[in-house]
């Protein structure tokens, strides 16, 4: 089957039923009123992520999806019958993307993953809906409305825990081949592997995982040589990067340590993500030397690439070391802690310090002479040290006096003379006549 990762194909979600207009006639019914349904729901289009399928290839023969259409209302108070939904198997890892806005809808990265990518029209109101007191009759209905409509843009990207890296003819799918089983198309000659092959690799009972072989890099695969580097984008879901480096190439203007380089190159142009995951170097085809060359060769390569972490030294051939990198996998796996080392013990490289750069004859001595302190001078036993004059203090300003203000004369208050009241009147005796 061929591998494809990349589709295109466009959706059609069913349009809603319209509603209908009918009004109740029956013998005996007086009044029978309006009694149009509603229009059916459209169909929708869901994508449901599945095991088992590896590949886009489907999608490049059927390109085009649609949902039922709802059926409009009928008398008698009917609703119409909504559009059957259509379900759409996609492989697990799938990103659905809007192609004309380039908005991520969904990453199916579990399987049994549901995504709704067309959602399906609403169905009419009937002439029901629209009666009132004043609109007793009425004869208005709603039509359906249409369902969405996309064009989507699939690609796929493989689920697996760890992935091989390294230059063709490494011995990528030689080593899935001995530790899984997965059988890629192994030759002589580069290029072998034209698409990414997963293997299942059981350590013990209950204790597996998922190993992703890539085409070969080579230099200049951001610019397009080769392959490219579209297949990279299969290790992003990785946990660790195995970098293979072959110790023994057949090209001997082969450089295992300027091609590794080459190798960290190209990913960084990828992706810094990518770049920034946990990568161990593991040392292939080492049946091809004797074993004490074999060591020599290995831990010459480590330290001229500086690397400090776990180093393997297998042979995808023999099985050598196969079963030690896998233990360390699985451990790194369950514990998401790196071994200190792998099964080829590498040499501490210490950081060399720069040498201080030396400091011409005259700047020592301009420096040493900075540093002493400058001699005080003796003063004359006969002489007498004269007194320092006080310096004369400024005088403070004194305080200005209050200005006597003078008085004001108080006012004379007003005394009111009481008068002499007069003596009361005698009454007369015609007064007192009178009364």
């Amino acid at each position: 089957m061929k591998f494809v990762d990349e589709a295109r194909v466009k959706v059609q979600a069913g349009n809603g039923g319209r509603g209908c207009v009918s009004f109740r006639r029956e013998k005996f019914v007086p009044f029978g009123g309006p009694d149009g349904g509603d229009g059916g729901h459209g169909g929708s289009i869901t994508f449901r992520a599945r095991e088992g399928i590896n590949t886009l290839v489907d999608f490049r023969v059927e390109r085009t999806f649609r949902a039922e259409n709802g059926e409009p209302g009928g008398g008698r108070d009917m609703s119409g019958r909504g559009g059957k939904d259509a379900l759409v198997m996609v492989p697990v890892g799938t990103i659905v993307r809007d192609a004309d806005t380039g908005e991520v809808l969904g990453d199916m990265s579990a399987a049994d993953m549901e995504l709704l990518v067309a959602r399906g029209g609403k169905g009419g109101y009937g002439n029901q809906k629209f009666k009132s007191s004043k609109n007793r009759s009425p004869r208005q209905y709603g039509p359906g409305l249409p369902g969405e409509q996309r064009t989507l843009e699939l690609e796929l990207k493989v689920i697996a825990d760890v992935g091989l890296l390294g230059l063709p003819n490494a011995g990528k799918s030689t080593l899935i081949t001995a530790v899984s089983a997965a059988r890629p198309k192994i030759a002589d000659y580069p290029f072998t592997t034209l698409y990414p092959n997963l293997g299942v690799i059981s350590v013990s009972d209950q204790r597996s995982f998922v190993m992703a072989d890539i085409p070969g890099l080579i230099e200049g695969a951001a610019d397009g040589a080769g392959l490219g580097i579209r297949f990279l984008k299969h290790l992003q879901r990785t946990r660790v990067l195995l970098h293979l480096v072959d110790i023994a190439p057949t090209d001997p203007a082969a450089d295992p340590v300027r091609d590794a380089i080459s190798i960290v190159g190209e990913l960084g142009k990828f992706s810094e993500d990518l770049l920034a995951k946990p990568r161990w170097l593991v040392l292939n085809k080492s049946d091809l030397l004797p074993p004490e060359e074999a060591v020599a060769r290995a831990v010459s390569i480590a330290v001229a690439l500086k690397y400090r972490g776990p180093a393997f030294l297998i042979s995808g051939a023999t099985h050598a070391g196969t079963r030690d990198l896998t233990e360390a996998v699985m451990r790194f796996l369950e514990t998401s802690e790196a071994p200190a080392q792998g099964n080829l013990p590498l040499p501490e490289i210490r950081e060399l310090k720069a040498p201080k750069a030396a400091k011409p004859p005259g700047e020592k001595t301009r420096a040493a002479a900075a540093k002493k302190k400058p001699a005080t001078a003796k003063k004359p036993a006969g002489k007498k040290a004269m007194p320092k004059r006080a310096k004369p203090k400024p005088a403070k300003p004194k305080p200005a006096k209050p200005k006597a203000v003078a008085a004001k004369p108080a006012k004379a208050k007003r005394v009111k003379s009481k008068a002499a009241k007069p003596a009361p009147r005698k009454k007369s005796r015609t007064q007192k006549s009178r009364r």
